[in-house]
């Protein structure tokens, strides 16, 4: 067996050596994985703290946001390169990190990190704020006045690791709105927030003292309060229990943002199911199933396929199937720890059993296969899978037969892939949207949100601002105290 080594974290005005080590173990096919992760001692969060608050205000906030979108451009750029050291570093330890399969995790690494460009960064900021430079200066409004955006001197990120790579997105955007950052790192994966912090503190040196990635067990309630009372705003990341835990240790003046566990489905109209369409469409539903092993709050777990078309709904979960087992040869399904092993037996036996009474249930899928489709000639209500690559297509007479069930889940609705035609797919997006969906893309897309998406309804960069306005009153109050005012 290969063994492996990895320091992770990032601690500004600290040594190395005054640091408590923590050692995460990962094993996988022929390869073991020790990564050391900082644990601070209260003290030493209190530093880092300070540190990241005055560098916050002395050197990030005097950035311009043209400057700071530049030096993330060239980092992600340099991560681009899989000829990089620093990338080949990350394509060689996420595969035992995460289980997940080499060439999928190179693939979706380098498809996710295109979201950062510069391109792509600046449309983010135009999406919520219009105009860039409310971020650097204050800028007249059309009522008259001024406006400014502020962004916090610090923000802690709580990171879930189900999805490699998820920590870029909430640092980037706090970068945007020039806050320092604490991030913690997840146990799952505390490479992708480490890498990237060291790449882009060599692109602009003026970011060293602005962030930090750190550890510290869940269990360790008493670190996460501290690091929660010295912070403006707290963004986390998680399941909806942990995420409750986390809110009761956040002070009450503190902004706390989460983004927890949600639920994600496609559907596909009659009009998607010629012959044609409906191999292309089962192929790129196969590949949002595939992608992260439905890890991603964004991944279909089940599929909603209208009647009356070429293609039956039957037929186009064959499709799927066919599908899945082609991606299974060229991308294997991650190792499943016992837990997600019992989970998918218990499922895949529950519908087993459903067969021997209902001629309208069918289990697609050797038991040996790395997936499972489940056919449901019947509608059924909205229901989560076991997930690793495990979806239920159901039939529908109508696509507008799938709202009440949308209904019943509102709290938990996140994005619904759509393989419609034009001239319905404004009014079953109205619809989707009042049933409490946030995200409504193609099929094929679903594990690939664009620069700038609402997540879960949200602003991005907006919610991490306070707006600062100057009132009309004070700039006429001003012009009257002036020197050439009598």
């Amino acid at each position: 067996m290969k063994n492996l080594f990895f320091t992770a974290g990032y601690v500004p005005s600290i040594a190395d050596e005054a640091i408590t080590w923590h050692t995460l173990v990962y094993e996988a096919k022929d390869k073991r994985l020790e990564v050391k992760v900082p644990v601070l001692t209260p003290a030493q969060i209190l530093t880092v703290a300070k540190t990241i608050r005055t560098a916050a205000q002395s050197k990030i906030k005097t950035l311009s946001v043209s400057d700071i979108v530049r030096a993330i451009d060239l980092a992600v750029l340099q991560l681009l390169d899989v000829n990089h050291p620093d990338r080949k570093c990350i394509d060689t330890l996420l595969p035992t990190v995460t289980g997940m399969d080499a060439t999928m995790l190179q693939y979706n690494f380098s498809q996710y990190l295109r979201t950062f460009r510069a391109l792509q960064l600046n449309r983010f900021i135009v999406e919520d704020f219009g105009n860039p430079q409310l971020l650097d200066a204050f800028q007249p409004r059309i009522t008259g006045g001024w406006t400014k955006a502020v962004g916090a001197d610090l923000i802690s990120h709580i990171w879930a690791g189900n999805v490699p790579g998820l920590p870029l997105w909430s640092l980037i955007s706090g970068l945007l709105v020039k806050a320092g950052a604490i991030g913690r790192v997840s146990s799952a994966e505390p490479i992708c927030a480490t890498i990237f912090t060291k790449v882009l503190i060599g692109i602009e040196p003026r970011f060293a003292e602005c962030l930090s990635v750190i550890w510290w067990p869940t269990e360790d309630t008493d670190t996460a309060r501290q690091v929660f009372q010295l912070s403006d705003t707290v963004l986390a990341y998680g399941g909806n229990d942990a995420l409750a835990s986390i809110k009761s240790q956040v002070p009450v003046t503190t902004r706390y943002l989460p983004h927890g566990h949600k639920l994600s489905l496609a559907i596909v109209s009659a009009s998607a199911l010629s012959v044609v369409r409906a191999k292309r469409i089962a192929a790129l539903a196969a590949l949002d199933i595939v992608r992260y092993e439905q890890q991603g709050c964004y991944s279909p777990q089940m599929i909603y396929v209208e009647r009356g078309a070429q293609v039956s709904p039957k037929e186009f979960a064959q499709l799927l199937a066919s599908e899945l087992a082609g991606l299974a040869h060229k991308y294997p399904r991650s190792k499943l720890t016992l837990n997600e092993i019992s989970a998918i037996a218990g499922w895949r036996e529950s519908h087993e059993l459903a067969t021997l009474n209902s001629p309208n249930i069918q289990v697609l899928g050797d038991k040996n296969d790395d997936y499972v489709v489940i056919y449901s000639d019947t509608a059924l209500p909205l229901q989560p899978s076991p997930l690793n690559r495990c979806v239920t297509v159901a039939a529908v007479h109508s696509l507008e037969d799938t709202l009440s069930f949308l209904s019943e889940k509102r709290m938990y609705l996140q994005t619904v892939g759509v393989a419609t035609n034009p001239e319905s797919l404004l009014a079953i997006s109205e619809s989707l949207a009042h049933c409490g969906v946030t995200r409504i893309c193609a099929i094929g897309e679903m594990t690939s949100p664009s620069a700038g998406w609402h997540h879960d309804g949200r602003f991005s960069l907006l919610d991490l601002v306070t707006m600062v306005d100057i009132e009309s009153s004070t700039e006429t109050s001003a012009n009257g105290l002036s020197d050439y005012e009598l």
